[in-house]
């Protein structure tokens, strides 16, 4: 045998040898998704993925839940999700429960109307605050379009973040999701088929691995993503404890040379931020000297706390965002993603929103109907809000510390949060109903496509849009997957989306029917993503124009339909 030949023969079993190997590594796949993490951002990704019909386990190192204090309310988006997923009366329960502990922020506090009146009350009280400023209700606009498209959810807005992880626990057992405790990562391989992960109880091969787990992620750490941002230089704490002489702290937000802190709503609830100060370890438990001496301090005040009745917290102004949201099969999803300092709850709600435009995306690549480039609009639709979300809490950094010049800028921006439309706008940024994701551009490794089109909520998500039989459209998601709304005579957008009824879920309507208003008014047609993101919509607004006119914008709207369809919800 000639050397050409012999080294032939060599390739051809080294390929041979490369496929069995393979094909082993297909064999011992156990699942199609590991989630790392099992905080409330892994669980909601996990539910999605398993209502895409995904196999999906969870990998959490914690033996038990963390009970530790964090976020203690979310946002219209994270709301919007779970009302989405049928999960809005277990949430509106949660924050009942809540008000009970903390008080009622005012009227209104359950933020419910009459069932399908078109028009609920106002949020509950629960507007939030910029940099320990607090948004005062009476000064919202809730007229404006904004804020008045989303007021289903609002009786679910004060849903701490523990309660929401055991809300989420529950919805993703329910769909089959395991959950594997004690487990810690320690290494992982890219295989490009899958990828090999070393854990602390064995090896486990999955088709994909999403790291949810945290801002010190292991998985981000050993797939080699970067994570640029800017260094702390401030530390603060958060905790509810026993104080033996309340009356030397003053309520609400307190400002001094040495820091900030506030004490309330709760009795025994108190935070603190030190300026020009960070912690020497981070991943030390926090005691009650260290939160006592904070405390002192900050407050200038010789206060003692007797006692702790919930794991306290600490955290940093630390900011970073990763340089990539994915790596070949490895993904990341919330503080794995981006770490900020927690004002107003914000990297919960980020994290949740990742989760959602995850989830269904990485559903239908293993489902087979979508190509594997849907997943890079994971990164480059999240990445935007992520470095929003960044800004907005450095600039309350930078608001809050205690020099001089951040002083006077301070009592500037309380100036304008003292106004109609300043508050209006601070409670939508904070509440994320103007969130709009850019759509434009195509799909790599898709089919072309044509535009998204100019309809104002084309990129935004889906207002309260209710029916005639009193019911809203999110009612009939609870199942995931896209939903389309038709309310045209003769049920002509229905018909054209029928050619996908194993993705999308059509609903029609009666065209008389007044639901609630938004930023646009009733459209007649609107296609709405599995994440709540609108990537259709149509308004025929001439209703009483000549047939021939009316035929031909209904002929437009369904030819944007079809694109839509092809571009979102694969083919058909």
């Amino acid at each position: 045998m000639n050397n050409d030949a012999h080294q032939e023969d060599q390739e051809v079993g080294k390929a041979t040898r490369e496929e069995v190997r393979r094909e082993a590594r297909k064999e011992a796949r156990t699942v199609d998704v590991t989630v790392v993490g099992a905080g409330p951002v892994g669980l909601l990704l996990a539910a999605e993925l398993a209502l895409a019909g995904a196999t999906v386990h969870v990998l959490e190192r914690r033996t038990e839940p963390d009970t530790a204090l964090k976020a203690q309310g979310i946002n219209m988006p994270t709301a919007e999700a779970l009302d989405r997923r049928g999960l809005l009366p277990a949430a509106e329960a949660v924050q009942r429960e809540t008000l009970k502990r903390v008080g009622p922020f005012g009227p209104a506090a359950d933020g419910r109307g009459a069932p399908g009146a078109g028009q609920r009350a106002p949020w509950s009280r629960f507007t939030g605050h910029f940099a320990g400023m607090v948004l005062d209700p009476d000064l919202v606009d809730w007229s404006d379009p904004d804020l008045a498209a989303h007021t289903a959810a609002g009786g679910a807005r004060m849903v701490p973040q523990r309660e929401l992880e055991a809300l989420l626990a529950e919805h993703a057992a329910r769909l089959g999701v395991t959950v594997r405790r004690g487990v810690e990562v320690t290494a992982l391989e890219d295989t490009g088929d899958g990828v090999v992960v070393g854990t602390s109880a064995g090896t486990v091969r999955t088709g994909w691995l999403v790291g949810c787990d945290g801002g010190h992620s292991a998985v981000r750490r050993l797939a080699g993503i970067g994570f640029p941002g800017t260094d702390p230089e401030i530390v603060g704490y958060q905790a509810v404890a026993d104080i033996a002489d309340p009356e030397t702290l003053t309520d609400g937000w307190t400002w001094s040379p040495e820091g900030v802190y506030r004490y309330g709503p709760q009795p025994g609830r108190v935070a603190t931020v030190e300026f020009g100060v960070t912690p020497a370890d981070r991943s030390a438990p926090v005691s009650l000297d260290e939160v006592q001496g904070s405390l002192r301090r900050v407050s200038g005040t010789d206060v003692t706390l007797t006692a702790l009745r919930a794991v306290p917290t600490r955290w940093s102004d630390h900011t970073r965002q990763a340089a990539a949201y994915r790596s070949g099969r490895v993904l990341l999803a919330g503080d794995a993603a981006h770490v900020h300092p927690p004002f107003g709850g914000q990297g919960l709600n980020l994290g949740a929103g990742d989760a959602m435009n995850l989830g269904w995306k990485l559903g239908a690549v293993l489902a087979g109907w979508a190509p594997e480039g849907l997943l890079d609009t994971y990164d480059t639709e999240r990445r935007p809000l992520g470095a929003w979300v960044l800004d907005w809490t450095r600039a309350q950094i930078g608001v809050l510390r205690g020099d001089a010049k951040s002083a006077a800028l301070r009592g500037i921006v309380a100036d304008l949060l003292s106004t109609r439309d300043g508050t209006t706008y601070a409670v939508k940024k904070i509440s994320g109903v103007d969130q709009r994701v850019d759509l434009s551009g195509g799909l790599p490794g898709g089919p072309p496509c044509a535009p998204s089109g100019d309809h104002p909520l084309v990129g935004r998500l889906v207002p309260d849009l209710w029916l005639a039989d009193a019911s809203r459209l999110a009612d009939h998601g609870h199942g995931g997957g896209f939903l389309l709304l038709d309310r045209t005579r003769d049920g002509a957008f229905a018909r054209t989306a029928s050619a996908w009824a194993d993705r999308v879920r059509s609903v029609t309507d009666d065209d008389h029917a007044t639901p609630t208003g938004g930023p646009v008014g009733v459209p007649t047609g609107v296609l709405v993503r599995p994440d709540g993101v609108v990537a259709w919509a149509f308004s025929d607004d001439d209703g009483a124009a000549d047939s021939s006119s009316s035929s031909a914008r209904a002929s437009s709207g369904i030819t944007g339909l079809e694109a839509a369809l092809l571009r979102w919800a694969g083919m058909p």
